[in-house]
């Protein structure tokens, strides 16, 4: 390891930045130096803006990740190397809002029922009916899961934040049998290594291969099912106060976005052409 390497590490941990952004910005930076065959602080702005406008032209990464590989140049060049005055952006992200397109609960069913083992169908029945990210769900603990009151505790989830959300029946249910078979240590649900939790790649590839089996090509990765739990509970009339509480969202305005596709709550409303008087208004 290079001591420029080490030097970003200690600064990234000293600001208690989350395991995944240190490897986001240490593989951006890395990837940087690849390019230019070149040690990154000997680089100037201008190689630095042309590497962006790389990303974005040649490779055509989406802007997320060209903003990822921004921030990680702007703490390298800011906070590492002291080198502040070097000048590179990107441009603007262009404001787009795309609607969620939800799973229905019988297409959620059909995933789940189309799991080819215990595991496979425990740990996606967890991610549905608990309402957890991906990311959270795979860090999940055997002393998470509290029978007792009938809930499962979110350690640290996205925003560093602990949180409570459901133990919904069936899914309790169905962790017995799966505990028994499977023996889960620290992890409640492992990959390979029993000592390490389910890689994120391993349960998305859970998912893609259910949803293959039965066809369904609508939505994306198994984010979908988090969002299936947040618009069902919607149309079963639950208040979205306490939504956000369960899916851990910091502002109302990110829960509030599943108002949009709620089916229900669309329905339910009554257009004020229906107060009029219907009948003299149609032609006969």
């Amino acid at each position: 390891m290079t001591e420029l390497r080490k030097r970003m590490i200690r600064e990234i941990r000293l600001r208690n930045f989350s395991p995944r952004t240190e490897q986001t910005y240490v593989y951006a930076v890395a990837n940087l130096a690849k390019f230019y065959k070149t040690s990154p602080d000997k680089l100037t702005g201008e190689q630095i803006q042309e590497y962006l406008l790389y990303l974005y032209q040649n490779r055509k990464l989406a802007w997320s990740s060209c903003n990822t590989a921004y921030s990680a140049f702007r703490f390298f060049y800011g906070k590492v190397v002291k080198q502040k005055e070097k000048c590179f952006c990107i441009p603007p992200r262009k404001r787009e809002k795309r609607l969620i397109v939800p799973l229905t609960k019988e297409e959620v069913e059909r995933i789940i029922l189309a799991t080819k083992n215990l595991k496979h169908r425990a740990f996606l029945m967890t991610v549905y009916g608990s309402g957890v990210r991906v990311g959270e769900a795979v860090k999940l603990r055997i002393q998470d899961v509290d029978a007792a009151r009938k809930m499962i505790r979110v350690n640290q989830g996205k925003g560093r934040k602990d949180r409570y959300t459901l133990l919904p029946q069936i899914v309790e249910k169905i962790l017995g049998p799966y505990s028994i078979k499977y023996r889960p240590g620290k992890w409640l649900f492992y990959g390979l290594d029993p000592n390490r939790p389910l890689p994120v790649g391993t349960a998305q590839k859970i998912y893609y291969q259910a949803k293959r089996r039965v066809g369904i090509t609508k939505g994306r990765g198994i984010h979908d099912l988090r969002h299936a739990f947040a618009t069902h509970l919607l149309d079963a009339g639950y208040d979205i106060f306490v939504i956000k509480r369960l899916l851990g969202h910091r502002a109302l305005s990110t829960t509030a976005k599943y108002l949009d596709v709620s089916p229900t709550r669309i329905r339910e409303v009554k257009s004020p052409v229906d107060e009029l008087n219907g009948e003299g208004l149609l032609f006969v």
